[in-house]
């Protein structure tokens, strides 16, 4: 069987909540049918569809891609503003070691480093937690463009030794061609960076949507997340090309630099980790004084409850059996389930 020539190595799931609208199961079949042998799933900052992805793309036959966009703070010396910024960044995971460095960083800026609702990275947090990790330098929208965009090319410059430092040759420069103006702006920029550098380009689609004809309705739900009026003219919003093009149609965008989609495929075959499922791995309560989890458990309930109705702290209108009875039924359905 010959495969399309070129892989999706940006695509957002619906797991990119009010942002992505493509299912997973419906991801899979489609790339399939596009002969795509691989295809890599992005989502920001988060990695909730990994496992649900990975086995609908295998059952397709098709070679699963682990990732996920990460925002990475701008900090001073890269001209960042005094207010948190961030940039993106996608990093797709090569083997295990990449898979659990990824893990690190999307819990790191969710617990470590979340400021409002931005959960975001500073650079310095990659350090020793980049092996097994592909870059993918962000097209427009990552610290190279923005920077680029603003004139910064000193700055831009130093980002990209900070990324180099931390990836080495799985950093590949992005370019995205969605009929953007600043895209078309910085792609002359990019190419030089690239060039002077040594670095490889990778051509990029950012899918939200599985076609053309999704657009408006990706556009409501753009929308709805931001709390904005359709005619909002300072609203987030795509263009009608964010959607899963065929490798044909990636190939014809890309004609002038072929490499660029060349690359898609080259990134593929470097990342090879399946993820598998795994029971759930839970603390063991160290106080059993004796008895089974089960039944620690039980007695603790029970003391709780007693201790809620000598406070006179439940419901004066419910019968007190009738906690007891709620209490043994969820413990037992614990117990059946298996959690011991």
């Amino acid at each position: 069987m010959s495969f399309a020539p070129f892989v999706h190595l940006r695509v957002r799931s619906a797991y990119s909540l009010a942002e992505g609208a493509i299912k997973l199961d419906k991801l899979a079949s489609l790339v399939s049918s596009m002969a795509m042998p691989a295809v890599a799933v992005t989502d920001r900052d988060n990695l909730f569809g990994v496992l649900e992805f990975a086995q609908y793309a295998a059952a397709a036959g098709v070679q699963p891609i682990v990732g996920c966009d990460v925002a990475i703070l701008r900090d001073e010396e890269s001209g960042g503003a005094r207010t948190p910024q961030a940039d993106w960044l996608a990093l797709l995971a090569q083997n295990e070691r990449g898979y659990l460095n990824l893990l690190h960083l999307t819990s790191a800026a969710h617990l470590r480093f979340k400021v409002g609702a931005l959960a975001a990275l500073p650079l310095q947090a990659l350090e020793g937690h980049s092996d097994g990790l592909i870059a993918l330098s962000g097209g427009a929208t990552g610290a190279l463009g923005c920077l680029l965009a603003d004139r910064q090319e000193a700055a831009a410059t130093h980002v990209l030794e900070r990324f180099k430092d931390l990836f080495g040759d799985r950093l590949y420069i992005e370019l995205q061609r969605h009929g953007d103006v600043v895209e078309r702006r910085v792609e002359p920029m990019l190419l030089d960076l690239a060039y002077r550098h040594g670095l490889p380009l990778v051509a990029t689609n950012d899918a939200h949507f599985t076609s053309a004809d999704m657009f408006e309705a990706h556009d409501v739900l753009m929308c709805i997340a931001q709390g904005a009026l359709h005619d909002d003219p300072n609203r987030r919003r795509l263009t009608p090309e964010h959607w899963l093009k065929p490798a044909a149609a990636m190939r014809g965008l890309f004609a002038d630099l072929p490499e660029a989609c060349d690359n898609t495929l080259a990134i593929a075959r470097r990342c090879a980790y399946m993820p598998e499922p795994r029971s759930p791995i839970l603390p063991r309560y160290p106080k059993l004084g004796g008895r089974s989890e089960g039944e620690a458990l039980r007695d603790l309930a029970v003391a709780g409850l007693v201790a809620l109705r000598d406070g006179n702290r439940l419901a004066a209108n419910v019968p007190y059996p009738d906690y007891e009875a709620r209490l043994a039924y969820e413990i037992d359905m614990i117990d059946r389930m298996g959690f011991f």
